[in-house]
């Protein structure tokens, strides 16, 4: 029988991590008080954000499917229109482009649990969306119909 040789290792040590001079006790002693309260201030506001969200999506979960559907085609449409400005350089507040796609997002998020409840499959709803998608009509966003309206009127009271 052949017999193998053994290998032994020497033991490693407990603590590989070298040791850190580190203290945050002194770190909180030389930081003011004021540093600190910020952070408490934050999540304040933060709940206030997230009773909004809440009353948003209360709001869009009484809407039908399709006043969804019509206002998901608003809302691109305006995205569109934003996209425009900024392309023209003229002036726009960039806070609505997030707005707008979160607002886009959830609308689509309450449609497909509607889908998931009624037991809708993942392939099914995108061959769904695909479809719904392609029947869309092309149309001016509401913010453009406002615009084409109000310089009608302008026209108008320099006619009359």
């Amino acid at each position: 029988m052949l017999s193998l040789p053994t290998l032994t290792f020497p033991p490693k040590p407990l603590s590989i991590i070298p040791k850190s001079s580190f203290s945050g006790i002194q770190i909180r002693q030389k930081c003011p008080v004021s540093v600190l309260l910020p952070s408490i201030k934050m999540t304040r506001s933060s709940v206030v954000m997230m009773a909004k969200k809440e009353e948003e999506l209360k709001e869009i979960r009484a809407k039908t499917t399709e006043e969804i559907n019509e206002e998901v085609v608003d809302l691109k449409g305006e995205l569109l229109m934003l996209r425009l400005q900024k392309s023209t350089r003229n002036e726009f507040k960039s806070s609505e482009f997030r707005r707008m796609r979160k607002r886009i997002a959830r609308m689509l998020t309450v449609k497909r649990e509607r889908e998931i409840e009624e037991g809708v499959g993942k392939r099914l709803s995108r061959k769904l969306d695909r479809q719904w998608k392609r029947s869309i009509v092309v149309r001016p966003p509401p913010s453009l119909k406002k615009l084409q309206e109000e310089e009608a009127a302008a026209e108008a009271e320099k006619s009359a």
